[in-house]
């Protein structure tokens, strides 16, 4: 087991935890737009780390978006290995191919 299958692990056991003593289980009390509105708030952070801030910001606000992302996944009832398996069928396929296809 990897890392992210391990954090993916960890967070559905701590989903209906007493959300005192759990962040994810706070975090799915407070239901799914507080999760989305989090996984955007990380993605912002992980921008503006990018641009402007140090390598071990950048490695702590990726880390966050991550950790933010599963929980919203897991939510929503979408394993890592469903978005894994989506990630291994576009191996290979050009990026500007794949946005064509969806009509990006």
């Amino acid at each position: 087991m990897n890392t992210l299958q391990r954090l993916e692990a960890t967070i559905a056991a701590r989903r209906n935890a007493d959300p005192d003593s759990s962040y994810v289980a706070r975090l799915n009390a407070k239901g799914l737009p507080k999760m989305a509105e989090k996984v955007g708030e990380e993605a912002t952070e992980t921008v503006i780390a990018a641009l402007t801030g140090s390598d071990e910001e950048l490695v702590g606000e990726g880390a966050d978006l991550i950790f933010h992302l599963l929980v919203l996944l897991q939510a929503r009832g979408v394993s890592l290995d469903q978005v894994l398996a989506e990630l291994d069928r576009r191996e290979g396929l050009s990026g500007l191919d794949e946005k064509a296809k969806r009509g990006d």
